[in-house]
């Protein structure tokens, strides 16, 4: 059976197992994971150039855009990043594939029956099967997303990558990295290394100074947005510049401004590792062939979209803090201006967010809001909470108790208003959610 296809796979048994063996609950730690790499032959060593990736926003955009232009270079690329949004097996990517069930589940099983029931965390164990599984298959590189932080994340025990990578860092996963912008940023900069060139993205002032600060303790030299590389929009292509000069590329697949951001940084990063030799054809067919699901995706066929209003444009996006929000925000305001539709938002979101910060980014775009909790996700937010805090942002808002029923609102809602244009509905909140509603979709 395939990872896509529907069904309980032996791969879902030993990660429920897995789960319950080894709860949820985080405790970030090098230990452990660098136990169990040790006893299985510490495979951290034997990998190709890894780009590790550490950030709060646009660290997967940022890694899709690697690959894909990795990949139009003709390059063969090993992936791993998280969380997945239908099935474990879209964490762990080899030369181009998904891995294959029968090899993820034999990967687990060595991993678990390595460990031998020591302390260990559901991340830690899987990131260890990421590594055994990528030194059984040759590739020419490796893209390496963190899962939270970067000085104690179980990704973080390699001694030396090819490039580190830091996107935009703002205010998330407070519980783990600290309330603090200045304590997370050190924490995500806990992925430079000495003597490796550390790519930056846009960062706040505090941030960029914890980030220098620990380069320059650690001798890594920097690559920092807006002083050594930028980019912009341009007669609808985007303009890049490094101190290599100009090149005039297509814009992104991916949708927004910001996806501009995150496509310089992957260029920025691929440029430091001179041996790849990437051509400008590369870089373009790389942009032009991205994909990233779940990431301001527009729904063009399936139950869904057909239970939407009719002519309505579906978008999801799995954005889920206020950087996020404006980020999206910022790109359906754009949209509006090309072409007028009234916004609706479908949210949910896990209780661990900050949704009033989310929602004021869409003060004065978004029409109305209905709130819903995340299929099957015991640790999302009720509907009931997150109108308070949409109602609380000057938002219109009503809840409903599931998506279908938050649809079939949106659609007489539109009705009632009698706009002239069918509405745009942006589905948004989670990637939790974005994972539901794409298996939903299919």
């Amino acid at each position: 059976m395939s990872a896509a296809s529907g069904g309980a796979l032996a791969s879902d048994r030993i990660l429920a197992r897995l789960t319950a063996l080894h709860p949820k609950s985080i405790d970030l730690s090098l230990g452990r994971i660098e136990k169990l790499l040790a006893m299985l032959g510490n495979p951290e060593r034997k990998l190709p150039p890894v780009f590790h990736v550490a950030g709060t926003n646009g660290k997967g955009s940022t890694c899709a855009f690697l690959r894909s232009i990795l990949e139009a270079a003709g390059k063969r690329v090993h992936v791993y990043s998280s969380p997945h949004l239908v099935r474990f097996h879209e964490r762990i990517r080899l030369n181009g594939k998904l891995i294959d069930e029968d090899e993820l589940s034999a990967l687990l099983d060595e991993c678990e029956r390595v460990n031998d029931g020591a302390p260990i965390t559901f991340f830690e164990i899987t990131t260890a099967a990421a590594f055994l599984a990528f030194t059984r298959h040759s590739s020419d590189a490796v893209i390496l997303e963190t899962g939270l932080g970067g000085r104690l994340d179980a990704t973080n025990v390699l001694a030396r990558p090819a490039v580190t990578i830091i996107t935009p860092i703002d205010i998330d996963h407070q519980q783990y990295l600290g309330t603090e912008l200045t304590s997370i940023a050190g924490e995500k900069a806990g992925i430079l290394k000495s003597g490796v060139v550390g790519v930056v993205g846009p960062q706040s002032d505090e941030v960029r100074d914890v980030i220098e600060a620990r380069a320059a303790e650690i001798d890594a030299p920097l690559i920092l947005w807006g002083q050594d590389f930028m980019a912009h929009e341009e007669h609808r292509r985007l303009v890049y510049q490094d101190d290599r000069g100009l090149i005039d590329l297509p814009l992104p697949r991916l949708a927004g401004a910001h996806q501009l951001i995150n496509a310089a940084t992957a260029i920025a990063a691929l440029r430091q590792v001179r041996w790849l030799e990437l051509k400008d054809i590369d870089l373009e067919r790389g942009l032009m062939t991205v994909e990233w699901p779940g990431r301001l995706q527009r729904l063009t066929r399936g139950p869904l979209v057909t239970a939407a209003p009719k002519g309505a444009e579906v978008w999801l996006d799995g954005g889920h803090n206020p950087h996020g929000a404006r980020a999206v925000a910022h790109t359906l305001a754009d949209l509006e201006e090309r072409n007028s539709r009234p916004l609706y938002l479908i949210c949910g979101m896990l209780n661990t967010k900050d949704p009033r910060g989310f929602f004021a980014a869409f003060r004065g775009l978004a029409k109305h809001v209905t709130t819903i909790a995340i299929p099957g996700e015991p640790a999302s937010f009720g509907p009931g909470q997150l109108y308070d805090a949409a109602r609380a942002e000057g938002l219109d808002a009503d809840p409903a108790p599931s998506l279908e029923d938050a649809l079939l609102q949106v659609g007489a809602r539109a009705t009632m208003t009698k706009a002239k244009a069918a509405p745009r509905v942006l589905i948004c909140g989670s990637l939790h959610l974005a994972g539901a509603v794409l298996r939903e979709n299919a």
